[in-house]
């Protein structure tokens, strides 16, 4: 790990990986929120979509590597596709729950205060929803950052996981593959207990209490 740090390696692979597992997941999660909320509000429309998503959900994002390669490449937006493909559908399903599962008392209530169907959804529902949704967020961000280590090996040439592969094949430097791994694990940790610490926030503390 000193060697690493010591000769400049490490900081640009973090944060190439940061980078691609940020651009990846907020893609999905600026798609998959709206998306995710309005299938829960139409269930008629969510009878429709489901069949798909279910198809393509249980699809590991490691094997549409060869296609993301062919579409885009070796490089950065080869990763980019895998990590989105990879959070998308977790944060989809996450929000259409969140939405099935906000108790009709208060969908009535904002009625009677004569909300729009919009106000509602906006105003109502996605804060009550919010709790299991940041639930599917930070399970999607553990599936992000699984999937860009197994990208890097083979789509791009640098982050933590081409560090791993390439340490391995230069010379089978083994204590550089272990360094890389425990800190792949160290900075998982790290972004587990970001989203662990938006939980415990005092206005999203009511929402976990009422969907237990």
């Amino acid at each position: 790990m000193l060697e690493l740090f010591r000769h400049h390696v490490l900081w640009a692979d973090i944060r190439d990986s940061v980078r691609r597992v940020l651009i990846g997941f907020g893609i999905a999660a600026v798609l998959g929120i709206p998306m995710g909320l309005l299938l829960g509000w139409y269930p008629a429309a969510n009878q429709v979509v489901n069949p798909v998503m279910q198809i393509l959900r249980p699809i590991s994002p490691i094997a549409w590597i060869p296609v993301a390669i062919i579409f885009f490449g070796i490089g950065d937006r080869a990763a980019v596709f895998l990590i989105f493909l990879g959070s998308f559908f977790p944060i989809v399903v996450a929000c259409i729950n969140g939405v099935s599962n906000v108790p009709s008392v208060f969908r009535r209530a904002g009625r009677n205060f004569g909300l729009t169907p919009m106000q509602l959804l906006t105003r109502v529902v996605f804060p009550a929803a919010l709790p299991q949704i940041l639930v599917g967020l930070r399970i999607a961000l553990g599936i992000a950052w699984l999937v860009v280590v197994a990208a890097e090996m083979i789509a791009v040439d640098s982050g933590l996981g081409y560090l791993v592969i390439d340490s391995r094949n230069s010379g089978k430097r083994y204590d550089l593959v272990i360094a890389a791994i425990l800190l792949i694990g160290v900075i998982g940790l790290i972004l587990d207990l970001i989203f662990r610490s938006l939980e415990r926030l005092k206005p999203l503390r009511w929402g976990f209490r009422n969907v237990a």
